[in-house]
């Protein structure tokens, strides 16, 4: 490959830096701000499930139910497969949930009310945030769990060139990847519930895949040139000679992703959205990191070890 093809990714580390912190810091302002969107599974409540006909105004749908004055309430719709059916769920978020008396005359007054749509109250259960809670705490635990085997197993795989610093370096990727999606649930005023995990055990997957076929290329070049060439162009030359695989891979599972994101939209399956989208925005955050940040920080980490030895000699 010839010199003047190679990108100078280490020269625009700086730049490649920023960028994410500076979306960290907009949406902890944001979520400072307007606080975060928790779902009912992690904040208790009601959940009250209609079906209905036609289309339905689930804006004025929204409008109606928080006009009971039982707080804020979250409206999610979905299809029937065998029917021509739609779905609508109501989700008041509150301690004690709603009680017969209540949700038997809000559902009279909002049957009445999109009587056009045929609304029909099916089912309502009350949500114990306890469970929600302990679900989150056993992901946290599988993501903590998957970083210490990611870690161990890139530091065995790569041991030619610091396999543990490049263990750590692609595990900061990750935590970068995390923060990401965070942030686009937090712009998009996306409830953070049980997609959010999901999204985050994907992401893991895909975003460390680009990573390895990152060192392992550094792996490669490192066996093939020594030393005749420094660590920043043995970086910039790996990333670079994978860069194509790597865009390929993202866009490809991306635009599934936003296949989905499209689909659910037309049909008004929001609960979709709240998954196919973050998920969209975790693959390019982990194709970001991948080729952006971790070279990089294994290039300035090797760099400063090495003269940290000179200095000590």
């Amino acid at each position: 490959m010839k010199s003047n093809m190679i990108l100078d990714i280490y020269g625009k580390r700086k730049l490649f830096f920023i960028i994410p912190a500076v979306i960290a810091v907009a949406a902890l302002i944001v979520a400072l701000i307007a606080g975060l969107e928790v779902d009912i599974e992690f904040k208790g409540g009601t959940l009250i499930n209609y079906s209905y006909k036609g289309d339905l105004d689930t804006a004025a749908l929204k409008t109606a139910a928080e006009g009971f004055g039982y707080g804020s309430v979250n409206v999610t719709t979905g299809s029937s497969l065998n029917s021509d059916t739609n779905n609508v769920t109501l989700s008041y978020a509150s301690n004690e949930g709603l009680t017969a008396d209540v949700l038997n005359e809000m559902s009279a007054k909002l049957m009445e009310q999109f009587k056009d749509n045929e609304l029909t109250r099916l089912s309502s259960q009350d949500v114990n945030p306890t469970s929600g809670m302990k679900f989150f705490a056993k992901c946290l635990v599988a993501v903590l769990f998957s970083f210490i085997l990611l870690v161990i197993y890139i530091a065995f795989r790569f041991k030619k060139i610091g396999g543990l610093s490049a263990g750590v370096f692609a595990l900061i990727a990750l935590i970068h990847d995390i923060i990401i999606v965070f942030a686009s649930f937090i712009f998009f005023r996306l409830p953070i519930d049980a997609n959010f995990m999901a999204v985050i055990l994907t992401i893991l997957g895909y975003s460390i895949n680009n990573t390895i076929v990152t060192y392992d290329r550094i792996r490669e070049n490192r066996t093939l040139y020594g030393k005749k060439i420094g660590l920043v162009e043995l970086m910039n030359t790996s990333v670079t000679q994978t860069m194509t695989r790597s865009i390929n891979t993202t866009i490809t599972t991306a635009f599934a992703a936003l296949a989905i994101c499209v689909v659910a939209w037309l049909c008004g399956v929001t609960s979709i959205i709240s998954f196919a989208f973050p998920l969209l925005i975790g693959l390019v955050a982990g194709f970001y990191s991948s080729v952006f940040m971790s070279g990089s920080m294994w290039v300035m980490w090797r760099l400063h070890r090495d003269k940290t030895a000179t200095v000590k000699k």
